[in-house]
């Protein structure tokens, strides 16, 4: 069977992975013509993620490309005695088997595992989608598929052209995300350093072999940004304003925002489609679920979506309604349980007070005292909570290789 995923970020390269592996024809098409390299920012993987990786033969090179971030310095915005949190602790509370990676990192080591089973069309774009599997592209001559499935993040061209606009799925939660790449020297090895303060926070790490420093900011505002998600002049004025007069640290990161070679911004917002699935086509990670970027396990989520949609096509012997349903009563729990944790860990990652403010430094010096044992044994008490993403367990497929 021949199967058209659209995108080659994270889920694409997964999905085609294990589409291969289980007897399938697989091309990726991506709009870049190459690779993306947008100086992404860090990306976790928890326990399922990490173990569908190692069944991919991937997860010693994940593991060498670890951020190495491991502490992190903190000022209150308002204080000046800065506070610090042991990051290994956290992530040890939080996951059996973690690890922290630069995106970029993460999809290229995901393209390398499928480049010589699958067929990548970069530098082109679907156009139309017919309910028969007639497939049509900016650039390449039209083609029939079986299956089609957009993969292509949470402004998903496949998605609009099979289930239309994204307004009618999309979910603000208020809250925003900047990444943008900074020179290194404003970083410290192993560390990331930190701004606290209500309904912002600002912090700047690197990673082992990054040679740029990553700048992230996340702030809620009182009203919806009226902004294009392409105007990048436009996003960097909204953040100058959303930061001004925070830190004289936060104001030599934002002096880099006109030197910037590479620039993220968005919404953290969450895609509410069910199903996620019509005729021949599907979606697969951000573009079918997206919980929220940056607070919601989302990579990890997609990596899990891309190996269950894989499996449940090869059970079903290619037989896409049954294969389709299978795969949305399979990751419907999942999702449903990411999007409640995403909409908590926004609200409580942003403060929207003093109060909250402190009470996140406090709880993350409190974790870093523990010994790692008990409050891992603490935190395994809380399966919706910060263990939400450890307790998703990954089905054994008999077809998988």
């Amino acid at each position: 069977m021949r199967v058209l995923i659209s995108g080659a970020s994270i889920s694409g390269p997964v999905l085609a992975y294990w589409l291969t592996r289980h007897g399938f024809a697989v091309t990726v098409v991506e709009r870049s013509p190459v690779l993306r390299k947008t100086g992404g920012h860090a990306v976790d993987l928890f326990r399922p993620a990490m173990d569908i990786s190692e069944q991919m033969g991937v997860l010693p090179r994940i593991e060498g490309l670890a951020t190495g971030t491991t502490r992190m310095t903190v000022v209150r915005e308002g204080t000046t005695r800065p506070a610090t949190i042991d990051l290994e602790k956290i992530f040890t509370a939080a996951s059996d088997r973690h690890v922290e990676i630069m995106r970029d990192d993460l999809s290229e080591i995901y393209y390398d595992a499928t480049a010589d089973d699958v067929e990548y069309l970069f530098s082109d774009s679907i156009t139309a989608i017919s309910p028969d599997g007639d497939v049509t592209f900016e650039k390449h001559e039209p083609r029939w598929f079986d299956i089609v499935v957009g993969a292509d993040g949470l402004h998903s061209n496949v998605r609009e052209l099979v289930f239309g606009d994204e307004s009618e799925f999309t979910h603000p939660t208020g809250a925003y995300l900047a990444v943008f790449s900074a020179p290194d020297e404003l970083s410290r090895d192993g560390e990331m350093l930190g701004h606290f303060g209500v309904d912002r926070l600002a912090g700047l790490y690197s990673a082992k072999r990054l040679d740029e420093a990553r700048a992230v900011f996340l702030f809620r505002a009182e009203y919806e940004l009226d902004y294009h998600y392409r105007d990048t002049e436009r996003q960097k004025t909204l953040l100058r304003q959303a930061f001004r007069g925070m830190h004289a640290d936060v104001d030599r990161w934002l002096g880099e925002l006109d030197r910037t070679p590479t620039f993220y911004f968005d919404s953290i917002t969450q895609l509410r489609l069910e199903p996620w699935s019509r005729g021949r086509v599907t979606l697969v990670g951000d573009a079918g679920y997206c919980p929220g970027p940056a607070v919601g396990g989302s990579t990890s989520l997609a990596v899990l979506g891309a190996y269950v949609l894989a499996g449940e096509l090869a059970e079903a012997g290619g037989d896409h309604e049954r294969a389709f349903a299978a795969y949305e009563r399979e990751m419907r729990d999942p999702v449903r349980r990411s999007r409640a944790f995403a909409l908590g860990s926004a609200k409580n990652l942003i403060p929207s007070s003093r109060f909250g403010a402190w009470a996140l430094v406090r709880g993350g010096q409190l974790v870093s005292a523990l010994p790692s044992g008990v409050s891992r044994a603490v935190a395994k008490l809380n399966t919706k909570g910060v263990r939400l993403h450890d307790s998703m367990t990954v089905k054994d497929y008999a077809f998988a290789k």
